[in-house]
This record gives structure tokens, C-alpha cells and sequence, in this order.
């Protein structure tokens, strides 16, 4: 069951404390220790069911546009170079516009999946595979290949702002269990096993009203402890449209305390800074917050990420 309070909901958890709760989270998603973790909960029969999520057919983006321009929480952003374009065709025959592409995968800015290898916690990988698994070369194990086929599932939507009135949570607010179940019973739903879980914290519109800050110093993210909702339901992966994770953070000694629960410890797959102000007011005006949602990470191989565009279909 899920513990509200143990510690104070958004209380500053002390080593001992976040070690236990480890412990305890990983012993209870013992299940999910394979190499698709927490996936093994998305059954081929949970993924027909989710079909029956669709409504209306509309399909909904949940991925911000990549940024291009440096600003205080995207020092190296994505760089995107034309190679050749419109004026060098104008001769006849055949060209081709042509562009090239890079970026940081696990920046603070553009909508990204973590696969299983993204943390290294006390000299390991997720269900124990040893850190030297990741290599100069990329990682041998645990990598975004393992999600070549996709995910595809019932996706789920707790809006925090709106359960609390307000358009944002403010950096550095939590998201409590209590806020899970609160969001749940406002808004007619209910998280199912092999449920993908999508949390909004307001990220995307505070950046849009107020502009750009240095997020790696300050955002909203969910408490360590609300892990225990995740667990208690079996979800199978977990995106918000912040990083997931509090900042400053809120346990001693661990700079990502969300990131090493979900990811090292219980097998989810985490998705970072995606984007639901295109959803939410869909989901609000139907009543409506769960869907279809498929998500397809680009094929590379040995890549401890990929930027993202999940879709909802509603």
C-alpha cells in the first residue's frame, strides 16, 4: 500500500531514508528485472484493451518542438544545419533539400526518453547489470534498442495544476502520492497496471508565460515517495512535462532521487520535458484522461536515449 507521510510527504528524505526506500521499491518490482523492466506489465492482451481508449480518432502530440536557440536551461541546444536548399535548385533537373541533425539527448529542454542503461547507481545498471556494460562505444546492454518494437499502451494523465487551481506548480514543489490519488478521484480515472502515467506539473506553460530558466536549479517534480503510487499500480512507464525530478532535490547525497528509484531501481522507463497543452484541454472538455498512447524511440543501437514524439490518440 501506498504509505502517504512516511516521510512527511514533501519532507527532505536523509540518506538512511532514500536507501530504504530503494530497497523497498526494488523488492516489490522484483518483476520487472528484465531487460525491458517495468515493460513486462504491457502485455500483447493490455495493449489490444488500450485500443478500446480510442473515441474520436484525434491524434494529440505530447512532445515539445526541439530547441535550436541557447537560453539558460538549454546551453547546448540541438543543432540543425541545412546541407542544401531551395536557391541551389533553381537551375533544371532534380535537387534535393538536404539537413543534418545532433543534439543532447538528456538536456533540459527537448522531450526525451531515459532508457534502462541512462543511470549508473552505486556501480550498476538496473537489475544489477555492472556499469562497465556501458562503454566508449555505447551500451551493450539496457539500451533504447530494447524498445525497438515501441510502446504502445493506455496512457493515463493526472493534471496537478489543475487539481490544485492553479496554471503551474512553481520550481521546487512536489508532487506527493496524495496528489496521484487526489488527481485521480477529480478527474474520474483510475491508474491500471501496465499503465503509461503521465504527470503534469505546468512546466511547459510557466516557460511559455515567464520564459526560460535554469531548470538544473530549480523545477517541479514528483516527491521520491510517490514512487510508492507507481509501484503499488504496476505502472510501466512514467513522462512528465518537467524532468520528473525535483530541483533542488530532495534527498541527501542523490541529485536525481526519482530518476534512480524509477529507472535503477523499479525498471520504468522515464519520459523528460514532454509537453500536455495540447492535451489537457481535450482531456478537460471530454472528461476524459485516459487514451491510446503510442511512443516510438528512433532506432539507435547502443543510445541510452532518444528524443521522442509520443502520440495520443483519443
Amino acid at each position: 500500500m501506498v504509505t502517504h507521510g512516511r516521510p512527511a510527504a514533501t519532507a527532505r528524505l536523509t540518506a538512511a531514508q532514500f536507501d530504504a526506500l530503494y530497497r523497498s521499491l526494488a523488492s516489490v518490482t522484483s518483476w520487472a528485472a528484465g531487460e525491458r523492466g517495468a515493460l513486462a506489465a504491457l502485455t500483447p492482451g493490455r495493449v489490444r484493451a488500450a485500443a478500446g481508449e480510442v473515441r474520436t480518432g484525434r491524434t494529440v502530440t505530447l512532445a515539445a518542438p526541439v530547441e535550436t536557440s541557447p537560453g539558460p536551461d538549454s546551453p547546448e541546444p540541438a543543432r540543425h544545419e541545412m546541407r542544401s536548399w531551395g536557391e541551389q535548385g533553381t537551375a533544371s533537373g532534380l535537387h534535393f533539400a538536404r539537413d543534418s541533425f545532433a543534439m543532447n539527448v538528456h538536456g533540459d529542454t527537448d522531450s526525451h526518453l531515459d532508457a534502462l542503461c541512462h543511470v549508473i547507481y552505486d556501480g550498476t545498471l538496473h537489475g544489477g547489470v555492472a556499469a562497465s556494460s556501458v562503454t566508449p562505444a555505447g551500451a551493450t546492454a539496457l539500451s533504447v534498442d530494447s524498445l525497438r518494437d515501441g510502446i504502445v499502451g493506455r496512457g493515463v494523465l493526472l493534471d496537478i495544476p489543475r487539481l490544485r487551481g492553479v496554471p503551474w506548480l512553481e520550481p521546487g514543489d512536489h508532487v506527493t502520492a496524495g496528489d496521484l490519488v487526489a488527481a485521480e478521484e477529480a478527474q474520474h480515472v483510475r491508474v491500471t497496471e501496465g499503465d503509461l502515467l503521465f504527470v503534469r506539473v505546468g512546466h511547459r506553460r510557466r516557460r511559455a508565460e515567464l520564459g526560460a530558466w535554469k531548470t538544473s536549479d530549480a523545477r517541479a517534480g514528483l516527491h521520491p515517495t510517490a514512487l510508492e503510487f507507481l509501484a503499488e499500480r504496476r505502472v510501466c512507464v512514467l513522462g512528465s512535462d518537467g524532468n520528473n525530478d525535483t530541483a533542488p532535490s530532495s534527498t541527501e547525497g542523490v541529485g536525481f532521487p526519482v530518476h534512480v528509484l524509477g529507472i535503477h531501481a523499479m525498471g520504468l522507463h522515464l519520459l523528460d520535458y514532454l509537453q500536455f497543452e495540447d492535451l489537457a484541454p481535450l482531456c478537460a472538455a471530454q472528461d476524459r484522461w485516459s487514451f491510446l498512447c503510442a511512443i516510438a524511440p528512433l532506432r539507435l543501437p547502443a543510445a541510452t536515449g532518444s528524443p521522442v514524439n509520443p502520440i495520443a490518440v483519443l
